[in-house]
């Protein structure tokens, strides 16, 4: 199955709590359809900062102080790089976050046709929290139940020590969870307006996975 099989172009947005499997989600469409372009805010972000561009210029401003980049600089920043063809496919990884970041897409003209809301309880999240490892040199991820390392505690690749992330913290997290939910309210009632938005439930990645490819194939095959 590839690209080719789609009869128009799929503009996707991946919408879920941290621990959700965005990215795990991502990564299985992406395999499926290797002509799918990504684009990872963080990214472009980094590489806009590295290239000393001005947009890029003024998003450093704010990271060198430790403030969040605001949003009219984001949505600069991922406009300035979202494919023109209208025939392309691609997914956005980590943006819009906020309402006004999916208003700014959509006052320029970007046309997101399916956004992807991944809907896990806060109790299965919060066990794979707490079953995390990562690799810090690669950002590769463990989890001690389901996908643990060959050799406890140490990475497959390197052989270098695993470690938790600061963050991982399961109280720390449970707070995480509860902001999002404030935050992202605006977000995914924006997207029902726009009657684009697609809750899939589930407790596994391998659980979603088939109901979310078959909804592409649905939609854009």
């Amino acid at each position: 199955m590839s690209t080719s099989s789609l009869s128009r172009a799929a503009r996707i947005i991946m919408v879920g709590c941290p621990g959700a499997g965005k990215g795990t989600q991502t990564a299985r469409l992406l395999k499926q359809f290797p002509a799918v372009k990504a684009l990872s805010s963080g990214d472009i972000l980094r590489d806009n900062v590295a290239r000393g561009t001005d947009i890029g210029k003024q998003a450093s401003t704010y990271m060198s102080s430790g403030s969040l980049v605001p949003d009219i600089v984001m949505s600069k920043l991922i406009l300035s790089s979202i494919p023109s063809s209208p025939t392309t496919s691609y997914i956005l990884d980590g943006f819009p976050r906020t309402r006004p970041q999916a208003e700014a897409l959509s006052d320029a003209g970007v046309d997101v046709n399916f956004v992807v809301n991944l809907d896990v309880p806060h109790s299965v999240i919060l066990e794979r929290i707490a079953n995390r490892m990562v690799h810090p040199g690669s950002g590769r991820v463990y989890n001690l139940t389901y996908s643990p390392p060959k050799v406890e505690g140490l990475d497959d690749v390197t052989g270098e020590k695993l470690v938790r992330r600061v963050d991982d913290d399961p109280e720390t997290f449970k707070i995480r969870l509860e902001k999002y939910e404030e935050k992202t309210k605006p977000l995914i009632d924006f997207y029902r307006e726009k009657g684009v938005l697609w809750t899939v439930q589930g407790r596994t990645s391998d659980e979603i996975f088939p109901k979310l490819l078959d909804e592409v194939l649905r939609r854009f095959g």
